[in-house]
């Protein structure tokens, strides 16, 4: 595992691990502390707050794409309009809006302000430890590093030294943020409220350049605007009819066919060369909204920190939806510009003339109470061996909620690293597979062949050769492919699998753990660092070969 500490913007620090999930032979005792930061950003669940009423989206269809002749105008298509992605074949149909906005027909949910960290009042003295950055301690006492700079008159930033005793400015001198809620907490989530979201149907209508934009990925693959947008929502179970808004509003690429408008290098507005492209750009936004998001439920920040060093207190009285975009600019966007997007006629208003008014789509809560998890059995076959590399972390990214577990499968006690095995992963209940696609299968337990909806199986690092069809109805038991080391950061043998509730990604750990028939999850604190345990017999998670992290059916 390699650990990378990230300063994009002043006075910030997040240090995030790059799971390489490489068997190693070192003892146990010696994963990473440096994850200890990481768990200050995330605990125990991502549950909805609700203090009231349960509110439905509204009645009404505005996503549908009329076909009445009247409307859409046949012809021979212009030099431009060739450019275009047409949903259908012949006759040529112009693009043409013609969903209907939602209307303003719901308010905010009222709920009780969150309560946040005390913010002090005092200037503090700090000695410096060794292993101190300035954004890691300017990161714990919720001040910039400019901030701390200014009161201290340090020249180099990079060059502090232990020992050293360093004024720790006041963080309630900062100016109080708007209290205005953007979106609803639900309209965050790949969830009920798009489930018949039909993306390339959105982006052909809007025909801005979006839809005839295309972009090859790393691996050579090359999507199209809308398969992007699509791919990263369901990487992510981010809602897409967000992450288009977030396009327009940055970009303004949704809406205009000026061909300079910025889709190639940074169109989600973070100006970093090793981000460049609407799919990097655009799962960096997703990862942040999540984290954003996990940040406000957990009352873990009392104050955004801004890209200029400036710092803003957060009001205690929005809502996680509305903080998750609240983080995001912070990210990219400097005081006055920042204050302006997360005002009413900031990027509220972009989304409400896109697609109406955003509370009318809100579905609270999306985790109704006394949520539990269906019956689910260890995924592995009957005497196969296998080994619990990683306990509860990240789903996807580093934002999202730590929902997955990982398994390597049986292998001889020199097979490290790639390797190739045989032995089967199961389905853990029966089901519909909704989605198999690069190196993911994911099974819908409710059968109604949603993923948005109800609970989902997601697995990961399945082989493309293996992997069960899109389609197929599964048992519990049934065989869904074999894992690998495909998809995603990787470079061990092992499948990762993570659950889901209406698109909300549910801690392994948290207060619904991960029961694979009678294996009950816990985390211990630290990403990745975890066990299961059944009947009093306890697997502890390990990024090796070893007898405690040796799992099997009888």
């Amino acid at each position: 595992m390699g650990v990378i500490t990230i300063t994009g913007r002043a006075g910030t620090v997040f240090v995030r691990n790059m799971k390489m999930n490489k068997f190693t032979s070192e003892s146990p005792d010696r994963r990473s502390r440096l994850f200890l930061i990481t768990r200050f950003f995330f605990t125990a669940a991502l549950i909805l707050i609700v203090v009231s009423c349960k509110q439905h989206s509204q009645n009404f269809e505005p996503f549908i794409v009329s076909t009445n002749d009247g409307i859409m105008a046949v012809h021979t298509p212009t030099q431009q309009s060739m450019h275009a992605q047409q949903p259908t074949s012949t006759p040529y149909q112009e693009p043409r809006l013609t969903m209907t906005p939602a209307p303003i027909s719901a308010t905010p949910t009222p709920m009780i302000p969150q309560t946040l960290p005390t913010l002090r009042v005092n200037e503090d003295l700090y000695t410096i430890q060794s292993g101190d950055s300035l954004a890691g301690i300017a990161l714990l006492n919720q001040v910039s590093v400019r901030q701390i700079i200014d009161a201290n008159d340090i020249e180099n930033p990079d060059l502090i030294n232990p020992g050293q005793v360093i004024i720790i400015p006041p963080a309630s001198a900062n100016e109080l943020a708007t209290s205005f809620r953007i979106i609803p907490d639900s309209e965050i989530y790949y969830g009920p409220s798009v489930k018949d979201f039909d993306v390339e149907s959105i982006i052909w209508q809007f025909n801005g350049k979006l839809n005839w934009y295309e972009e090859e990925l790393a691996d050579g693959t090359v999507l199209s605007g809308a398969q992007i947008v699509q791919r990263v929502a369901d990487e992510q179970s981010v809602n897409p009819r967000l992450l288009l808004a977030l396009i327009e509003h940055q970009s303004g690429c949704l809406l205009s066919r000026n061909e300079d408008c910025d889709l190639e290098k940074y169109p989600l507005g973070l100006v970093n060369n090793n981000q460049q492209g609407l799919y990097k750009q655009l799962s960096w936004a997703a990862n942040e909204l999540l984290l954003g998001s996990g940040l406000w439920q957990e009352a873990l920040l009392a104050v955004w920190t801004l890209a200029d060093g400036d710092v803003m207190r957060i009001d205690a009285s929005i809502n996680s939806g509305t903080a998750g975009l609240q983080h995001l600019f912070s990210l990219i966007q400097g005081k006055s510009d920042w204050k302006k997007t997360v005002s009413e006629t900031g990027f509220f208003q972009t989304y409400n003339e896109l697609f109406g008014y955003p509370f009318s789509f809100s579905i609270d809560p999306l985790l109704p109470e006394g949520l539990a998890q269906p019956d689910l059995i260890l995924p592995l076959a009957e005497g196969d061996v296998w080994l619990l590399t990683s306990g509860p972390h990240w789903a996807w990214g580093t934002g999202s909620a730590w929902a997955a577990l990982d398994f390597a499968p049986p292998g001889e006690d020199d097979d490290y690293g790639c390797y190739a095995s045989d032995a089967p992963v199961l389905a853990a209940a029966g089901g519909v597979v909704v989605r198999s696609e690069g190196s993911a299968v994911v099974i819908d337990l409710d059968g109604d062949g949603y993923e948005q909806t109800g609970w989902t199986l997601n697995y990961f690092h399945i082989s493309n050769n293996s992997r069960i069809p899109a389609g197929t109805t599964v048992a519990t038991g049934d065989v869904i492919g074999i894992s690998s080391c495909e998809g995603g950061v990787t470079n061990g043998t092992h499948f990762h699998i993570a659950r889901r509730y209406n698109g909300v990604w549910i801690e392994a750990g948290g207060e619904i753990p991960f029961n694979l028939g009678g294996w009950v999850a816990e985390s211990y604190g630290t990403v990745y660092d975890g066990s299961l345990t059944r009947e009093g017999v306890t697997v502890e998670a390990y990024n090796g070969r070893s007898e405690i992290n040796a799992i099997s059916n009888p």
